[in-house]
C-alpha cells in the first residue's frame, strides 16, 4: 500500500520512510505563523518554554485581522508581536502597510513552497496546500509549542480523492466549485481528512482558484487541502519565491476513504446559504426563487481577495452603480494588489461603482471592523464562513459567492446571476 502526497510530505518531516492513517508522528516544521490575534495568546505560552525562537527565519508574524486596529485592546495585541519580532529578530514580520492578508501575503512574498510542513495559528492555513504543501491550521499552545521547538506531533490523516475533470465554464471560479464540492459532501465530509485534488481538469484552474478551493478546505471539516506541483505551480514558485521546493506525488496504490469525481464543466455559479459552507445552491435554483434582497456586498478576504477576483469583480461593475439599497467594501488581500487595481484603473471603477475601497484587512470577514451587520441585514460576501453571527449580528445573514455573483448583486439590489450584468 502506497502513501498519499500529505502523508509523504508528513513522512519526510518526520524522517520515516512510511506513514499510515491514523499514525502519530513528530514533525520538523518549515513555516510557524500566527497574527494578532493568535500570536499575543502564544508569547505567555512560548516565554515558559524558551528564550528564542527555534529559527527567525521560520517563525511568521502577520498584524491583519484588527489591523488598523480599531481599538486599544487590539492596538495592544499589534504591539505584543511587534515588539516579539523586534526581539526575535524575526525575518519575516508584515507590518501595517507593507504586507496584507497573512493568507495571501505568505505565497506573494514567497515564504511558503512545495513540499512544506507549515503550521499557522488560524484554520485557513490551509491555503498554502495550493502550492504542493502541507498547511493546516492549529491552536495557540501548539504554534507556542512550534515557535520554541521547531516541531510539532500529528496524527496522519486519512484521504478523500477528488478527481477534477473538464473545464468550467463561463462565470465558474475556484469558489464556486469548492462550494459545489462542500455542498455535496457537506462540512463535516472531510473531517481530519485530507482533501487531494488530482485530475486533468486542474490544469484549467489558475493558481488563485487552487489558493480559494485549498483555503475552504477546512470548511468541509479537512485537516488539509493540496494540489499537484504542476507547471502553474512551479512558475509561480519561481516568480514569488527564492527557497528550494519539494515536489512530492501520491503513489499510484495510495489509499483513500473516497474517491469523488467532479465535471467542472457541470458546476454552476453557486452560493452558500446561511448559516453554513455547505448549504450551496446554484445560481439557477436561486433565480427560481423569490428575489433575496441585500443590505451589503464584501469583495475580498484571503480567499477572494487576489488580483483576479478584483479584476473579475472590476469588470462586472464597470460602467454599472451599485444600488442604492446595498453598501459595498471591496479589500484587496495585499498592498501589491492594491497598487495593481490602481495602475489598473480598477479602483477607479470600483469607486465610480460606488463601492468603498478598503485597506488589506480580515476586518469584515470575521466581523471585527470595516463591514459589521446589524440585525437583520443580508450580505453577499467573497470570504470563507457564513457562521451565525460571523460578520456582525446574530440575526445578520451572510451569502457566501464568487467575487463576480457578488459584483453582480451589489447593481441589482438582489442575489444575482452574473452572466445577466455586464461583459467579462
Amino acid at each position: 500500500m502506497g502513501m498519499t502526497m500529505t502523508q509523504k510530505i508528513l513522512a519526510a518531516h518526520a524522517g520515516l520512510d512510511f506513514v499510515v492513517a491514523g499514525q502519530l508522528i513528530e514533525a520538523k516544521l518549515d513555516v510557524v505563523m500566527a497574527n494578532d490575534i493568535t500570536g499575543p495568546m502564544a508569547l505567555p505560552i512560548f516565554r515558559q518554554m524558551a528564550e528564542k525562537v527555534y529559527d527567525k527565519e521560520k517563525v511568521v508574524l502577520v498584524p491583519d485581522h484588527f489591523t488598523p486596529n480599531k481599538d486599544i485592546k487590539s492596538a495592544e495585541n499589534s504591539k505584543a508581536i511587534r515588539e516579539f519580532s523586534k526581539e526575535q529578530g524575526l525575518k519575516w514580520y508584515f507590518e501595517q502597510g507593507k504586507s496584507g492578508v497573512e493568507h495571501a501575503i505568505l505565497p506573494e512574498a514567497g515564504v511558503v513552497v512545495a513540499g512544506e510542513c507549515i503550521i499557522g495559528a488560524d484554520s485557513h492555513t490551509c491555503t498554502y496546500g495550493a502550492l504542493g504543501a502541507f498547511s493546516t491550521g492549529v491552536g495557540t499552545t501548539d504554534i507556542a509549542t512550534g515557535m520554541a521547538t521547531g516541531e510539532l506531533w500529528f496524527k496522519v490523516p486519512s484521504a478523500i480523492k477528488f478527481v477534477l475533470t473538464g473545464k468550467p465554464g463561463p462565470y465558474v471560479t475556484g469558489k464556486d466549485v469548492i462550494l459545489h464540492i462542500i455542498g455535496k459532501i457537506g462540512v463535516d465530509g472531510a473531517l481530519y481528512k485530507s482533501m487531494e485534488f488530482t485530475g486533468d481538469g486542474i490544469a484549467s484552474l489558475t493558481m488563485d482558484d487552487r489558493f480559494t478551493m485549498a483555503n475552504m478546505a477546512i470548511e468541509a471539516g479537512a485537516k488539509n487541502g493540496i494540489f499537484p506541483v504542476d507547471e502553474q505551480a512551479v512558475s509561480y514558485m519561481k516568480e514569488h519565491s527564492v527557497k528550494k521546493y519539494k515536489i512530492y506525488e501520491a503513489d499510484a496504490d495510495a489509499e483513500y476513504d473516497e474517491v469523488v469525481e467532479i465535471d467542472l464543466a457541470s458546476v454552476r455559479p453557486t452560493v452558500a446559504f446561511p448559516h453554513l459552507p455547505g448549504n450551496a445552491k446554484t445560481i439557477d435554483e436561486i433565480e427560481a426563487m423569490e428575489p433575496i434582497k441585500i443590505d451589503q456586498v464584501v469583495i475580498g478576504s484571503c480567499t477572494n481577495g487576489r488580483i483576479s477576483d478584483m479584476r473579475k469583480a472590476a469588470a462586472i461593475l464597470k460602467g454599472h452603480t451599485v444600488h442604492p439599497d446595498v453598501r459595498v467594501m471591496v479589500v484587496p488581500a495585499t498592498q501589491n494588489i492594491y497598487k495593481q487595481c490602481i495602475k489598473e484603473g480598477l479602483i477607479d471603477i470600483f469607486i465610480d461603482a460606488g463601492c468603498a475601497v478598503n485597506t488589506p484587512s480580515c476586518g469584515p470577514c470575521m466581523g471585527g471592523h470595516m463591514g459589521v451587520m446589524a440585525a437583520g441585514e443580508k450580505c453577499v460576501s467573497t470570504t470563507n464562513r457564513n457562521f451565525v453571527g460571523r460578520m456582525g449580528h446574530v440575526d445578520s445573514l451572510i451569502y457566501l459567492a464568487s467575487p463576480e455573483v457578488a459584483a453582480a448583486s451589489a447593481i441589482a439590489g438582489c442575489i444575482a446571476n452574473p452572466e445577466k450584468v455586464g461583459d467579462r
